[in-house]
This record gives C-alpha cells, sequence and structure tokens, in this order.
C-alpha cells in the first residue's frame, strides 16, 4: 500500500474543484492520507507548479502519490500521464509540470488509458477530478504503475533560462516569486562559491543595488532589501517584514547582476 497521497493545483480553494477530488479518491482508497501541498499555485503558471513539486516532492515518505493539476491544455491533445522518480508517484498532465524533478533523475512513465482506472465519461474541462484523482487513488492501494497505461518514453520538458558567469560576475533572473514577494533566482548557491567565492560584489536587480549577500532578513534594518541564499539553495532578494516584489518594482523574468568589484 502506498498511504499518502499529496495534491498540488492551481484551484485554490473558493470552489468545489479540491474537495471534489479528494471525494473521489476517499472513494476509492478510504484509508489513504491526504495531504495539501499547496491550491494557490499561479493560474496556469507550469513552472510555478513544477518549481514547488521540485522543492516538495521527494521529501515525503517512500511510495507517496503525488496528483498535480496546473493544467491550461486540459481536454487537448497533451497526454494525461503517471510516472514513478526514485521512489515517488506522481499523476498529472504532461504539459511540462514534471521538468524541474526529471531534469536530473531517471523515470518511467505511462499514458493514462486503461479506462478501468478513471472514472466513467470523463469530463473534458476537469480531468482532476475524473482522471488524476482515480488513478491517484489506484496508485496509492499499489495498482502497478504500468497497468495504468501505455508507456511514454518522452515527457514534455522546459527549462528556465541558466546563469552565465564569467570574468565579471554572474548574470541571472528571478524564475519565481513566492508568497512574502521574495524573488527566487537561477543563481545557484555553488555557482556563486565558484565565481564569486570571497571578492566583494555588487548585486543589481531592478533599480537597487546590493553590496552584499548576507544570511538572513535580519542582516538588514527592517525595510530594507537583502540578498541571500534561499532554503532551495538558490540566490533570493527579499526585504527584510515587506515584499520585495511590490516594493522594488520586479516580475519574474527580470534580470538580476552579480558584478565582481575590482
Amino acid at each position: 500500500m502506498r498511504n499518502v497521497i499529496t495534491l498540488t493545483t492551481d484551484f485554490g480553494l473558493k470552489d468545489y474543484y479540491v474537495s471534489a477530488m479528494k471525494a473521489v479518491m476517499l472513494g476509492i482508497a478510504p484509508e489513504v492520507r491526504l495531504i495539501d501541498v499547496s491550491h494557490d499555485i499561479p493560474s496556469q503558471d507550469i513552472m510555478a507548479g513544477s518549481w514547488v513539486l521540485k522543492n516538495s516532492a521527494m521529501l515525503f515518505p517512500s511510495k507517496t502519490v503525488h496528483a498535480v493539476v496546473v493544467d491550461p491544455g486540459v481536454g487537448t491533445e497533451r497526454h494525461p500521464i503517471a510516472l514513478k522518480v526514485e521512489d515517488q508517484f506522481f499523476v498529472g498532465p504532461d504539459n511540462g509540470i514534471f521538468s524541474l524533478l526529471t531534469a536530473s533523475r531517471e523515470y518511467t512513465a505511462v499514458r493514462l488509458t486503461r479506462e478501468q482506472y478513471l472514472r466513467d465519461s470523463p469530463s473534458s474541462t476537469f480531468h482532476g477530478r475524473d482522471i488524476f484523482a482515480p488513478a491517484a487513488a489506484h496508485l496509492s492501494r499499489g495498482v502497478p504503475l504500468e497497468e495504468l497505461g501505455e508507456p511514454l518514453d518522452e515527457l514534455v520538458s522546459y527549462r528556465w533560462m541558466q546563469p552565465i558567469a564569467d570574468k565579471d560576475g554572474v548574470q541571472g533572473a528571478v524564475i519565481h516569486i513566492d508568497k512574502f514577494g521574495n524573488l527566487v533566482t537561477n543563481i545557484p548557491e555553488d555557482l556563486i562559491h565558484e565565481v564569486i567565492g570571497n571578492q566583494k560584489v555588487k548585486i543589481y536587480v531592478g533599480n537597487v543595488i546590493l553590496n552584499d549577500i548576507s544570511t538572513t532578513f535580519g542582516d538588514v534594518t527592517e525595510g530594507e532589501p537583502v540578498a541571500y541564499i534561499g532554503s532551495a539553495g538558490m540566490l533570493e532578494v527579499g526585504i527584510n517584514k515587506g515584499n520585495a516584489e511590490e516594493m522594488l518594482g520586479v516580475q519574474k523574468g527580470a534580470q538580476i547582476s552579480l558584478v565582481l568589484q575590482k
């Protein structure tokens, strides 16, 4: 038995969508534990969902099943799929949502084609309830992945732009903004150590220049911006007791530069 199913969606909690998925799952696997990872993924933001998965899914107990529904292409030709990554199972749309999980890991995937593991007459606009929820519940009861459908050799994959390092420093971009307005960049800690080391650096983001990489928000006064290495191991920019997205006027995709001071 696989006794945990997590849910990650962009549904929010205003409507019945999340409860409908849970009802279907419990109807098939009444003993399962349902864990909400997030239902506040920005609407149709595939890469935001992928980021949340990357930083949460592999922390769960072995054989956890993750139901993931951020699906702007619902009802189109994109495939509903299930996959296994290391000791974790996932169900969701083949639209790039699993890109960051599978970028450096081996996986086995199938298209969800076996009707006995889906609801009868699935809706063309609510695959979360009619396809992904029942597939996740059957996986949680121990149904082998291969029983759910036909093998799929390659998934749709997206990639964030990679940071560029040279003799002058590192050029990167804001790839995610969390609930607190913190700006998460694509610059990993190990690249900073490799290129910057103990040298002095200035950090340019929006119209702000920061003179150092700090340890935490408390290293600056309230209302001041701060650069630090976040819990995901990436350079972030925040505001001590404030919202960097709002106060700095910076959006996803904005450039961030670490410039060595000679």
